[in-house]
C-alpha cells in the first residue's frame, strides 16, 4: 500500500511539473519591447542545433543553458536534414525530431526561437539545403523562382505540421521564427540580381511561413550595415555580431518604426573551424566583457553558438576566399563554445555564468554533471580490404564523359571515374572541375594528389599503352554561404584535359556514397598501401561513455561505430580526432569500420582518447 501511495505521489508531481511547464504563456513585440505575459523582458537566448547533438543528449543540454542563466534556446531546422530524399520527410528517426526538442526546451523552462531557414547556412551542408534541388533546370536556389518557392513551401507546410502547435500562441514555448536568414549579405553579394527581385522572394518566404500557419512574431536577422536589403516589411530586424549599443538602436530603428526592441540574433562566443586552418578561439573576457554590455544596455542577445555539436556524417558545409576554391569546414562543430563539442562546462560557460547570475540575481539551478567520459585501448582490425578489389565486383555507371555526383543521382560520399587507354598518353593532367578532392592512379599505383582546397588542378601524369586511369573524387561538403551556394555540382564537373586532349568516351563511375557501414569479406586481411582500404574491428566494454576516436596517425576518411557516420578525418588537422557519443556505444561488443583514403601504411588497430584534440594543425602534412 505504501509503494502504491508513493506511485501516486510520484504520478501527481509529474503531471503538475507537465501542466506548470506547459501553461499557456503570451508573447509580444509590442511597444519597443519583447513582452512575455504582459512584461517586458529580455532575451537571453543560446544557439543548439538539434541535428547535432544525438538526442538521448538534448536534455542534458539544455539543462545546461538553463544552469548558465539563459531562458531561451534558438535552433535552426535544416530542411535537407528532414527530407532524406526527394519527397521522403522524417521529422522521428534520430535526431531529426523537431518537436520532441521544443517539447523538451518547455519542460527545462526555456523559451525557443525557431530558425526554419528554408536558407540555414550554419556551416551545415548546402546552407540547409537538399542537394537535389540543382536537378530541376528551372529552379533558381534563393531566387524569386516558382520552382525553387514551390519547393520550399512544401518544406515550410511539413515543418509547419509539426510545429506551429507548439508556438507560444498554441500554448507551447516557440516565441519567434526568423524568416529566411542572413538575406542582406546574400543581397549585397548578388548585385546581378535587382534588389526589387531580392525583395519580392523574401516577402514570398515571410508570407508561405504566414500562410502555413506561423503566428508568433516573425524577425530577420543580419549585419547591422546590411539591413537595406535584408529586412521585411512588417518583420521585426535583428542584426548579427554587433557590439555598438547605439549602431544597434540606430539601425533597428531605422528599419522598425523608429522602435526596439533590440536584438543581437548571433553573438559569437566563438567562430567556425576549417580543415588546413587554425582552431579559431574568442577569449573569455571579450565574451564576458561584451555580455556586459548587453545587459546593461538593455539588448537582447543569443548566443551562436552555446552549444555546437557535432557535423556527424556528411553534414559539414563548406566556405571559400581567394586562397582557396573551397574552405571545408571541421567536423567537429565545438565553435569554442561556452559548451564544449562533448557537452562540457569550459571556463568560458564559468564566467558567463556567472555575470548573467551577477546581473539577473536569479538563483541557478545547478551545473549538470558531464557524461562519464571513457578511453578505448587499442582495438586491432579482424579484416580490412582494397577498395579495387571491391570495385571490381560492383556494376558502373558508363557514359562518353565523366557525370557529375547529381547526375548520378548521388548526394554525398565518393566516385570512382575510370576509364581504360589503349594508345599511351602523357602530359598535363588538367581537372579545373574538381569538386573536391581526387586521388588519381595509374594502373593501381598511385601518382598523385588534386586538392580543390589549395587550387592544385594539373599535375603531370604519363598513361602508359593498355592501362587504366582511376580518379577517386570526394565531396567534401557544399557551400553554404556566399554567392556561390547556386554552384555545388560535385564529383567531375568539366572534361578531363590530358596533354591538351579532352579525353572522351568509355568512362565508368562506381558509386561509393557511404550512406551505410561498407561491407568486407569478414576475417580476411586485404588492405594495400597506398590503395585506398576499408577496416573492420570489434571491440568489447564493461561500461558505455562518450570518447574520442583517435585519428592523428591516419590520413584522410569517415568512421562508423556502430552503423553511426562519425565524420570525416584529414590528417592536416585541426582536428585530430572524432566525437564518439557514449549513448551510441554498448557494454559488451561494438564494431567500427574506417574508410581510409590514402592508406599509406597499413593499419593494425585503432584506440580511443578521454580527451579530443581539435587544435593539432599539420602544415608539414601537404594536401
Amino acid at each position: 500500500m505504501k509503494n502504491r501511495s508513493i506511485g501516486i505521489l510520484i504520478l501527481f508531481l509529474l503531471v503538475n511539473y507537465t501542466a506548470f511547464s506547459q501553461a499557456k504563456h503570451t508573447f509580444e513585440v509590442k511597444g519597443g519591447n519583447f513582452v512575455y505575459d504582459g512584461k517586458p523582458i529580455q532575451i537571453h537566448s543560446g544557439e543548439m542545433h538539434f541535428a547535432r547533438v544525438p538526442k538521448p543528449y538534448w536534455r542534458h543540454r539544455l539543462k545546461m543553458m538553463k544552469a548558465m542563466g539563459l531562458n531561451t534556446v534558438a535552433t535552426y531546422v535544416f530542411w535537407n536534414n528532414q527530407e532524406t530524399a526527394p519527397g521522403v520527410w522524417d521529422f522521428k528517426t534520430d535526431s531529426r525530431d523537431v518537436a520532441e526538442f521544443v517539447r523538451t526546451a518547455q519542460q527545462e523552462g526555456l523559451m525557443v526561437i525557431l530558425r526554419p531557414g528554408p536558407y540555414a547556412c550554419a556551416e551545415w551542408e548546402f546552407g540547409g539545403y537538399p542537394w537535389w534541388l540543382q536537378k530541376n533546370k528551372d529552379l533558381v536556389i534563393r531566387n524569386n523562382n516558382k520552382a525553387f518557392l514551390d519547393s520550399c513551401r512544401v518544406y515550410i507546410n511539413h515543418l509547419a505540421e509539426q510545429v506551429k502547435n507548439l508556438q507560444i500562441t498554441h500554448g507551447g514555448p516557440i516565441i519567434m521564427v526568423q524568416a529566411e536568414n542572413e538575406f542582406g549579405s546574400y543581397v549585397a553579394q548578388r548585385k546581378d540580381i535587382p534588389l526589387e527581385q531580392h525583395k519580392a522572394y523574401s516577402m514570398a518566404i515571410k508570407q508561405e511561413l504566414v500562410d502555413a500557419g506561423f503566428d508568433v512574431p516573425l524577425f530577420t536577422s543580419d549585419g547591422s550595415w546590411l539591413l537595406e536589403g535584408g529586412s521585411i516589411k512588417g518583420t521585426l530586424p535583428t542584426v548579427n555580431g554587433e557590439d555598438n549599443i547605439n549602431k544597434i538602436h540606430e539601425t533597428v530603428n531605422k528599419y522598425h518604426d523608429n522602435m526596439g526592441p533590440y536584438m543581437v540574433a548571433e553573438f559569437y562566443p566563438g567562430w567556425l573551424d576549417h580543415w588546413g586552418e587554425d582552431f579559431v578561439k574568442v577569449s573569455t573576457k571579450e565574451v564576458v566583457d561584451q555580455t556586459d554590455k548587453y545587459l546593461k544596455a538593455g539588448i537582447s542577445f543569443n548566443y551562436y553558438m552555446i552549444h555546437g555539436g557535432t557535423n556527424f556524417g556528411f553534414t559539414s558545409g563548406a566556405n571559400y576566399d581567394e586562397n582557396h576554391d573551397i574552405q571545408p569546414d571541421i567536423t567537429s562543430y565545438d565553435y569554442d563554445a561556452p559548451i564544449s563539442e562533448a557537452g562540457w562546462e569550459t571556463p568560458k560557460y564559468d564566467s558567463l555564468r556567472k555575470e548573467i547570475q551577477a546581473y539577473t540575481h536569479e538563483k541557478l539551478p545547478p551545473v549538470p554533471a558531464p557524461i562519464k567520459t571513457i578511453g578505448i585501448p587499442a582495438a586491432s582490425f579482424d579484416a580490412s580490404a582494397d577498395l579495387f578489389s571491391l570495385i571490381s565486383k560492383m556494376t558502373p555507371v558508363e557514359n562518353d564523359n565523366p557525370m557529375t555526383f547529381e547526375d548520378l543521382n548521388q548526394g554525398h560520399g565518393y566516385v570512382l571515374y575510370r576509364r581504360k587507354f589503349n594508345q599511351p598518353i602523357s602530359g598535363k593532367l588538367v581537372l579545373n572541375g574538381l569538386r573536391d578532392y581526387a586521388l588519381i592512379y595509374v594502373s593501381g599505383k598511385k601518382v598523385g594528389e588534386l586538392n580543390r582546397n589549395t587550387k592544385t588542378y594539373t599535375m603531370d601524369i604519363n598513361i602508359p599503352f593498355n592501362s587504366t586511369l582511376d580518379i577517386l573524387v570526394e565531396n567534401m561538403g557544399r557551400i553554404n554561404y556566399g554567392s556561390q551556394i547556386t554552384q555545388n555540382f560535385k564529383g567531375i564537373i568539366s572534361p578531363v584535359i590530358i596533354a591538351d586532349q579532352e579525353i572522351t568516351g568509355n568512362w565508368k563511375m562506381y558509386k561509393l556514397p557511404m550512406s551505410s557501414v561498407p561491407e568486407i569479406e569478414k576475417g580476411k586481411t586485404g588492405a594495400v598501401e597506398n590503395h585506398p582500404a576499408i577496416y573492420h574491428a570489434k571491440f568489447n566494454l564493461t561500461e558505455a561513455g562518450d570518447t574520442f576516436v583517435d585519428m592523428s596517425k591516419w590520413g584522410k576518411g569517415i568512421v562508423f561505430v556502430n552503423g553511426h557516420n562519425l565524420g570525416r578525418y584529414w590528417k592536416v588537422g585541426p582536428q585530430q580526432t572524432l566525437y564518439l557519443p557514449g549513448c551510441w556505444l554498448k557494454k559488451g561488443e561494438n564494431d567500427i569500420t574506417v574508410f581510409e583514403q590514402l592508406n599509406d601504411v597499413v593499419h593494425a588497430d585503432i584506440n580511443a582518447v578521454k580527451v579530443p584534440v581539435l587544435n593539432q594543425l599539420n602544415t608539414n602534412q601537404g594536401k
